[in-house]
């Protein structure tokens, strides 16, 4: 480091080193650190106060929904979601609709609170999943079995290869014998590794999803959605809808991810979310969608 200098391959020291996580797992933190990141998300809507700001949209040409505020003529406030397109370009842009910010608000919390975490909707849900996780787990022991008979083999010949030296029946000096050796080693290093791995992420996986924790589930969300003041917690309402499309002034539909309603499911109950993130879980989007009804006069 002092000379800046690249030492000499006789000098360099290397060494495996055992990884902490596997790539999986580092692999979905970082979709989550991206996900909640300013550079891809406006910073407005990763700190701002607006409860839906970063995911309500207009269904009508797929553009935000921002903040629009009006004064009464008696001094009072208004607030509203509005399209930004037609907001900026007017009705040849977009004949998008504003709806009052505390309704909207009100109607989206209100149906996560009521129909999403049901625990008998939960279970419709995550159903899919679950059983793909199952199937995972059951291809990830069979792996695990194939190491195991791998290393074993490879520790049969080793010791067969030792017995031979012993009983002179092998010629020490043979080139060859050092480079089956070392092959034979790491054959048997490499898939114990693999086994030990294999059975980590399966325990990581963690215990079984059953209506009782879902049931569990489902109150500790509903008691989080809301602040002790009243108002209501944008990353509980992030955790389980990532999408509210405004239809018009009396239809909005909700779309969420299988996939992250899982991982903040098996968070909740003290499971590691990440490694369920992987590719064999499922589609990219897999959506549940509801539609739900306004009460805008």
């Amino acid at each position: 480091m002092k000379k800046k200098r690249r030492k000499p391959p006789e000098e360099h020291a290397v060494m495996e080193v055992p990884p902490i996580i596997s790539v999986a797992e580092f692999e979905a933190v970082q979709r989550s650190l991206k996900a909640r990141s300013p550079k891809m998300m406006p910073p407005r809507a990763v700190g701002g106060s607006t409860l839906l700001t970063g995911i309500c949209f207009c269904a009508s040409c797929n553009g935000a929904m921002t903040l629009r505020t009006g004064t009464s003529r008696s001094g009072q406030e208004y607030r509203y979601y509005t399209c930004a397109t037609k907001a900026t370009k007017g009705k040849t842009g977009c004949k998008g609709v504003s709806v009052p910010m505390h309704q909207l608000n009100q109607a989206v919390v209100d149906h996560l609170e009521k129909r999403l975490l049901d625990t008998a909707r939960l279970e419709g849900l995550m159903d899919q999943l679950l059983n793909r996780r199952d199937e995972w787990a059951a291809e990830r022991r069979l792996h695990v079995a194939e190491m195991e008979r791998r290393a074993t083999e490879a520790e049969a010949k080793l010791t067969r290869l030792y017995e031979a030296i012993e009983n002179g029946l092998v010629d020490i000096g043979d080139a060859s014998l050092k480079t089956r050796i070392a092959e034979l080693t790491a054959i048997r290093n490499q898939a114990r590794g693999d086994a030990e791995r294999a059975v980590t992420h399966i325990e990581r996986i963690g215990p079984e999803i059953t209506p009782h924790t879902l049931g569990t589930f489902a109150r500790a969300v509903r008691r989080k959605l809301r602040h002790e003041d009243g108002t209501y917690a944008r990353n509980q309402i992030r955790a389980v809808a990532q999408r509210v499309e405004v239809i018009s002034k009396t239809d909005v539909r909700i779309r969420g991810n299988r996939t992250e309603l899982l991982r903040t499911l098996t968070a909740a109950s003290g499971v590691e979310a990440a490694v369920l993130g992987t590719r064999g879980f499922g589609p990219k989007w897999c959506a549940y969608v509801t539609r739900l009804p306004l009460s805008v006069n």
